[in-house]
């Protein structure tokens, strides 16, 4: 039988949760070809891959770039907005595509959407992960100084009440018109003003930011790749490491001059940790 032809453009198709709602992916590449999910951070589309799907499947990857509920394209659904449902829906794309082998990749928050997969339904499909600029703990604590900057025990109740605060570290202007540029046409932000955020979308969020994946984490049966800019808005890059040190599976690298959108702000050196890690 012929293979069937590779996809030079990405297309639009959707799948239905188990709970019933609609959830938008691109996908590119030879549907035949050994899968690479792509799972975007809080508040970015599937579209903020757009660096990675046509190196990806040029490389021989079936690419497929992941709308989680209420992002991008898909539905927000009426259940409630947590990692857990959110790693449900991980679990909705790969058997409803029926993928074997699949590496998924994970930034920001769609990194610990994989932990809520794997902690709810085991590494079933899954050949490898890697983790992009996403410490599987938000909360500092004693044991754990890698979290969010300057959330602790004393305001884990109102760091995140209203959004994202901004730590202060590695501002916006000192990343250059070049990666400033890439960022908003990635995210397809409009220049200034700051975000809003929804009510499902400060539920989501104030629960990932409580969760501690370490425990997932250590017992994970597979590879696990950890990518870190080391010009991180948000945490330190020395959590790649620090995380990678948990699970014998585990490898991290830090790229320079890149900063929490490490697939966006620096492309080609992304692109080439992450096809150097799924070609060893």
């Amino acid at each position: 039988m012929p293979r069937a032809s590779a996809r030079n453009e990405a297309t639009l198709p959707t799948i239905t949760s188990s709970d019933g709602v609609r959830l938008n992916y691109l996908e590119m590449g030879d549907p035949t070809a050994r899968p690479v999910v792509l799972v975007a951070g809080f508040k970015a589309p599937a579209t903020s891959w757009r660096y990675q799907l046509k190196p990806l499947s040029r490389a021989g990857y079936r690419v497929i770039a992941f709308d989680r509920r209420g992002h991008g394209a898909s539905e927000v659904g009426e259940g409630e907005h947590t990692m857990d449902r959110h790693g449900a829906d991980l679990r909705d794309l790969l058997t409803g595509l029926e993928l074997e082998d699949a590496t998924i990749v994970g930034q920001s928050m769609g990194g610990n959407a994989i932990w809520a997969l794997v902690r709810q339904f085991g590494t079933g499909g899954i050949r490898d992960v890697v983790i992009v600029d996403q410490t599987p703990k938000m909360l500092n604590t004693a044991d754990w100084p890698y979290g969010f900057y300057d959330y602790d025990e004393a305001n884990v109740d109102t760091y995140f009440a209203t959004g994202i605060p901004d730590p202060g570290r590695h501002p916006v202007k000192s990343k250059g018109l070049v990666r400033i540029s890439r960022v908003l046409k990635a995210m397809e932000l409009p220049k200034g003003g700051r975000p809003a955020f929804t009510q499902a979308e400060l539920a989501l969020l104030n629960d990932h930011a409580r969760r501690d994946w370490r425990p997932v984490l250590a017992e994970a049966d597979r590879p696990v790749f950890f990518i870190a800019g080391a010009e991180s808005e948000f945490w330190p890059a020395e959590h790649a490491a620090a995380s990678a040190a948990l699970n014998p599976h585990g490898s991290s690298t830090v790229i320079e001059r890149d900063g929490h959108a490490a697939n966006i702000e620096q492309p080609q050196r992304f692109n080439e940790a992450l096809l150097g890690f799924l070609q060893r």
